[in-house]
């Protein structure tokens, strides 16, 4: 019944009970995050594997910029 009420609001679960601790993720990423967690080891260890090069990527672009 909960999720079905954070459905309706357009937020997660983890916001009505979480104090909105992720009320900025949106559904599309929740989405993609649920695909990811259903992924065998290997691919989802490429996959964190990519995300993290971006991470780093974008900080040192941010630190570049100072």
């Amino acid at each position: 019944m909960a999720a079905k009420i954070a459905d309706a609001l357009g937020v997660t679960l983890d916001y009505l009970v979480k104090d909105g601790e992720y009320e900025h993720i949106d559904g599309e990423t929740l989405k993609k995050l649920k695909e990811i967690q259903n992924l065998d080891p290997e691919n989802k260890s490429h996959v964190f594997a990519t995300i993290d090069a971006f991470i780093k990527a974008a900080k040192l672009k941010s630190i570049a910029a100072l």
